[in-house]
């Protein structure tokens, strides 16, 4: 009994080490609990670089800059603007801004209930973990998301963040909520503003071909297999620099479209022939890999010319 007692409160405690992005109230119709606000991703593991300058190797200090004058401006001494025309402004200061945030920003009111299915995902934003802040109402939070797993719907609500005020969909994930925000319909371009022209009829034998393929590397979604490869790329880079080794560049010769047969090509990659697209990230890290520390070290000394009136053999 000592045992799940001790696990159950370790639970509870295992998000106090991060800091909430939001903490409020989640309201459905007349029942209110405390929650709290985390980002459910992270960038932290991104490479990040600073601006240096070489002659020094000290970090560069951006300055505010009067765009007319050229003198330096202290930021505290700046005002919000909005353009209306060219090179005018229409000014604001904090006071003003302020009278027009809204009221609700302390509080997450559930408005609605819809199926999953019925939101496009193009609408689908930034996903958030929402978890009960404190063990007041942690009741009617258990009661609000075993409800909606119950009955298999999404609640929609509305969330003041960051001084803007984002439609979020709710779903139970776990023992929390999984809170996204969601793009308004002003913010998602139609297809047509980028797309005029209609898709030709496919060829029935080559779709049936394209659909064999389809088949054959079908799978289950596994986002751990899923790695940024040009991130792993740089980090090897940087701890290669870091140890002082001499980097070798090789220039990368531009690959010629060619034009070729779609059957065949459906046909050779129905056989296998072509296997899984890779790209320069891949043939890159795999050539690394391969070269011995030598290589690696040292810059690859051109040959020397020939003289002689013998034609240049092709490469």
């Amino acid at each position: 009994m000592a045992k799940s007692k001790k696990s159950a409160a370790s639970k509870r405690t295992k998000h106090k080490g991060m800091r909430p992005t939001w903490e409020g109230h989640l309201r459905l119709s007349l029942v209110t609990c405390p929650v709290s606000l985390y980002t459910a991703t992270e960038r932290a593991a991104d490479v990040h670089f600073n601006l240096i300058n070489p002659k020094t190797n000290n970090r560069i200090r951006m300055q505010t800059v009067d765009a007319g004058t050229g003198d330096v401006v202290e930021r505290g001494e700046l005002v919000k603007g909005f353009a209306v025309t060219k090179n005018k402004y229409v000014l604001f200061d904090k006071d003003e801004l302020d009278a027009v945030r809204l009221d609700s920003t302390r509080v997450i009111d559930i408005e609605e209930f819809v199926d999953a299915a019925g939101i496009d995902r193009i609408y689908w934003d930034e996903p958030y973990y929402l978890v009960p802040s404190g063990k007041t109402g942690i009741e009617a939070f258990s009661v609000i998301r075993a409800a909606m797993d119950k009955e298999g719907k999404v609640a929609l609500g509305r969330l003041v963040m960051h001084q803007r005020e984002h439609m979020c969909a709710l779903e139970p994930r776990e023992s929390g909520i999984l809170l996204t925000t969601l793009r308004t319909h002003d913010e998602v371009r139609a297809l047509d503003d980028v797309f005029d022209g209609d898709l030709p009829k496919p060829d029935a034998k080559m779709l049936e071909i394209a659909a064999k393929i389809i088949e054959q590397q079908a799978a289950d979604f596994d986002p751990s297999t899923f790695k940024d490869r040009y991130e792993d790329a740089l980090r090897e880079l940087i701890t290669r620099k870091t140890k002082g080794e001499e980097l070798v560049t090789a220039d990368q010769p531009e690959e010629e479209e060619k034009v070729v047969d779609l059957m065949d090509a459906l046909r050779q990659s129905l056989k296998g022939a072509g296997g899984p697209s890779r790209d320069k990230a891949d043939r890159f890290l795999e050539a690394h890999a391969r070269r011995g520390p030598a290589e690696r070290t040292t810059k690859a000394k051109p040959r020397a010319k020939r003289k002689t009136g013998r034609r240049k053999r092709a490469a």
